[in-house]
C-alpha cells in the first residue's frame, strides 16, 4: 500500500502519523506546542497531548513514538540519536530510550519531526513499514518472523540497500517480554544501537510491526536559517570536543574506562549488588578490553563510531581470539549487569552473552540483573558463564523460564521469591550501586524514567558520593542536563565539547531555527521536559511512594564502605518540588 507524501516539510518538519488498524498514514503540520521541543521531551509532550494515561501498555491505545532531537540531522559529532518512547510495559509510566546509529538523520532528512504509530495491526500478522519521501509502503513480514536482529536486518539491507536506515525488533519484541528494546542500524548496517530500557520492543511488537525502513534518498539536510553562523558553531564545537582530555580516554577505552572507576567508588555491581568491590575488575576493565583487542587484531576494534561524523568513536568491536567479530560494542552496563553481577571475569563470555541478547533484541541491563537475581535463587551459580548462557536460550525458546526472565528483574525476583530486587519503579538498577554514589541513587529514585543512569549520572561530581548531604542538588542538576541533551538528540558524550563552549547549544539552536534561545536553554529544555513526564506520570497513579530506592538497600550495608542509601525521603520528595 502507498502513500503519496504531500505534505510541505517547512523550518520543523511534520508530523507522520500511522494507522496500523487501516494501513494509513497522514502528514500533518506541527502544532505550536510542539514546535520547539524534540526528542525525549516531544515524547512526553505527544504521550500527554494523546495517550490515556491508564491505559495498558500493550494495548491498542498506547502509541509508539519516534522522535529526533532538535539538533538531529547536520551530522554535528554524537548530535544525531533518536529518541523512541511510549507508555512503559516495564514502568507503566513515561518511558523513552535513545540510541545512536542512522535512524534519527534519516528522520531528519525526510522531514519527520515525530513519527506516531498508533492502533494494532491484525492479529497473527507481521509488517515491515517502508517510509521515503514519497510515503509509505507496509510489507508482509511473515518470512522475517522469529528471527534475530543480525540476521533479520542482513535480509532487509539486502531488500533496501546499504543506505537506509532500519529500526527493528527481534524476537523478544515479538513475544512481548517486557525487557525488550528496538534496535538500529549502526553506520555500518549493523542493528547494534538499541533503545533499549522500559519495554518498547514490546510495545512495537504488539503493533506487530518487526521493523521500519527509513530512506533519505533524494532528501536533503533540514533547513537552516543561518548557514554562516551554524558552520561557524560547528567549526568551534569540533575544537572544543577534540581539546578535552574526556574525548581521547572515550576514543581509546569506550565506555568500558567506567569499570575501574567505578569499582574504585566501590559502587560495581557485583553478584546480585551484594558488594561493591569485584576482585578481578581488571580482567574485566577498559584497559584489558584495548589490550586484548588490540592483540587479537582482525575485525577488532578499540574505537567506533555508531554514527556518521561521531570523532568521540566510544564504541568498539569486540573479536574472538581469531579476530572474527563476536559482538559490537561491549559496553560498561554489559561489563557491569552480566559480568561482575554475574561474577563472570570473562570479556569473552559477557561477548557472547552479550551478542544473544542483542540478537534477541533484549536490554542487557534488565536481562544481566534477572540473571543475577537468578543466581541467588539457585538457577545459576555465580561465576558460570556456561549456565548463563543456557538460560538466555530459555529466552530464544519460549520456555515459561525464558519468559519469565525476559519480563525483566522485578518478574524474575518476585516469581523466584527473592527479596533482593535491584529495581525501581519494576526497572532494573543500572551498573552504579546507588549506596556507594549516593547522587545517581537520587536520580534512580526519583527520575519519571525509573532507575536509569543515562537520567542524570554524577560520578563524576566533585563530592563525597558517600554523604548523603547535597546529593539531591547533584542529581537534580544531572537529571535537567540529561534531559536537555536527549530532547536536543545529543550524546551525553558530545557534553565535553559543550562544557568548553557551552554558548554553542544555544548558537546552533538560534542558527538553526531563528531562535534567540539564552545559554540556559539545556537546563531549561530539561525541566520541561521532566515537568511533563512528572505530569503524565500523577496521571498514571505514580505517587512519591513510587519514588524510592529499594528498602533493603537502605538496610543492607554495602562492602567494602559498608553503606546504605540514606538520602531522607523527604528530600527525595522536594527535588522536583
Amino acid at each position: 500500500m502507498e502513500h503519496e507524501n504531500t505534505g510541505k516539510s517547512d523550518l520543523y518538519g511534520n508530523i507522520w502519523r500511522i494507522d496500523l488498524t487501516t494501513k494509513e498514514l497522514q502528514i500533518e503540520p506541527v502544532p505550536g506546542s510542539w514546535s520547539q521541543l524534540g526528542g525525549r521531551a516531544l515524547i512526553a509532550r505527544v504521550l500527554l497531548d494523546e495517550v490515556p494515561p491508564n491505559c495498558e501498555p500493550l494495548g491498542q491505545f498506547n502509541k509508539l513514538i519516534f522522535a529526533p532531537g532538535l539538533l538531529v540531522g547536520h551530522r554535528l559529532s554524537s548530535c544525531d540519536r533518536i529518541s523512541i518512547g511510549s507508555k512503559s510495559p516495564l514502568t507503566r509510566g513515561v518511558k523513552e530510550a535513545n540510541a545512536g546509529g542512522k535512524t534519527g538523520l534519516h528522520m531528519a532528512r525526510l522531514g519527520i519531526k515525530v513519527l506516531i504509530l498508533e492502533g494494532e495491526a491484525a492479529k497473527n500478522s507481521l509488517w515491515t513499514i517502508y517510509l521515503n519521501r514519497d510515503g509509505i509502503k507496509f510489507l508482509n513480514a511473515d518470512g522475517l518472523r522469529g528471527l534475530g536482529v543480525y540476521e533479520c536486518a542482513k535480509m532487509l539491507v539486502g531488500d533496501f540497500g546499504k543506505k537506509v536506515a532500519i529500526s527493528l525488533i527481534g524476537p523478544a519484541g515479538e513475544m512481548k517480554l517486557k525487557a525488550a528494546g528496538i534496535q538500529n542500524l549502526d553506520k555500518d548496517q549493523v542493528p547494534s544501537r538499541i533503545a533499549a530500557r522500559g519495554g518498547l520492543g514490546a510495545v512495537m511488537g504488539t503493533k506487530r510491526v518487526k521493523a521500519i525502513v527509513f530512506d533519505d534518498d533524494g532528501c536533503s539536510d533540514p533547513p537552516v536559517v543561518d548557514i554562516a553562523g551554524f558552520k561557524a558553531s560547528k567549526k568551534g564545537y569540533n575544537k572544543a570536543l577534540s581539546d578535552h582530555p574526556q574525548t581521547k580516554v572515550y576514543f581509546d577505552y569506550g565506555t568500558a574506562a567506567m569499570t575501574q572507576m567505578c569499582n574504585g567508588f566501590g559502587g560495581m555491581p557485583t553478584r546480585n549488588f551484594s558488594s561493591g568491590v569485584f576482585e578481578v575488575a581488571d580482567k574485566i576493565s577498559g584497559e584489558y578490553l584495548r589490550e586484548i583487542l588490540l592483540k587479537r587484531a582482525g575485525q577488532s576494534k578499540t574505537a567506533h563510531a555508531c554514527m556518521v561524523g561521531c570523532s568521540i568513536q566510544c564504541s568498539n568491536v569486540f573479536g574472538d581470539a581469531g579476530g572474527e567479530e563476536i559482538v559490537s560494542p561491549i559496553e560498561y552496563e554489559t561489563i557491569g549487569l552480566m559480568g561482575s553481577n554475574l561474577g563472570i571475569n570473562d570479556l569473552d563470555t559477557i561477548a557472547k552473552l552479550n551478542y544473544e541478547v542483542n540478537d534477541l533484541g533484549l536490554d542487557s541491563i534488565e536481562i544481566g540483573a534477572a540473571l543475577g537475581v537468578s543466581a541467588e535463587a539457585g538457577l545459576m551459580d555465580f561465576g558460570d558463564g556456561y549456565r548463563a548462557l543456557e538460560l538466555v536460550k530459555e529466552i530464544r525458546a519460549g520456555s515459561a523460564l525464558g519468559r519469565i526472565l525476559g519480563n525483566g528483574v522485578d518478574c524474575t525476583g518476585n516469581v523466584l521469591g527473592i527479596e533482593r530486587i535491584p529495581a525501581v519503579k519494576k526497572q532494573a538498577i543500572s551498573a552504579y550501586d546507588p549506596r556507594a554514589i549516593k547522587g545517581t541513587g537520587v536520580t534512580y529514585a526519583t527520575s519519571p524514567q525509573g532507575a536509569d543512569h543515562t537520567s542524570g549520572l554524577t560520578i563524576r561530581a566533585n563530592i563525597d558520593h558517600l554523604n548523603p548531604e547535597g546529593q539531591v542538588e547533584v542529581s537534580r542538576t544531572a537529571q535537567f542536563k540529561s534531559a536537555g541533551y536527549d530532547s536536543l538528540g545529543v550524546c551525553a558524550f558530545a557534553g565535553f565539547g559543550f562544557s568548553l563552549a557551552p554558548e554553542l547549544i544555544s548558537k546552533f539552536l538560534n542558527c538553526r531555527y531563528g531562535w534567540d534561545v539564552s545559554e540556559d536553554i539545556v537546563l531549561e529544555l530539561g525541566k520541561k521536559c521532566i515537568d511533563l513526564e512528572i505530569m503524565f506520570n500523577k496521571q498514571a497513579g505514580f505517587t512519591n511512594t513510587d519514588d524510592r530506592i529499594p528498602e533493603w538497600m537502605t538496610l543492607e550495608q554495602l562492602p567494602p564502605h559498608n553503606s546504605v542509601f540514606d538520602v531522607p525521603d523527604a528530600e527525595l520528595d522536594s527535588i522536583f518540588a
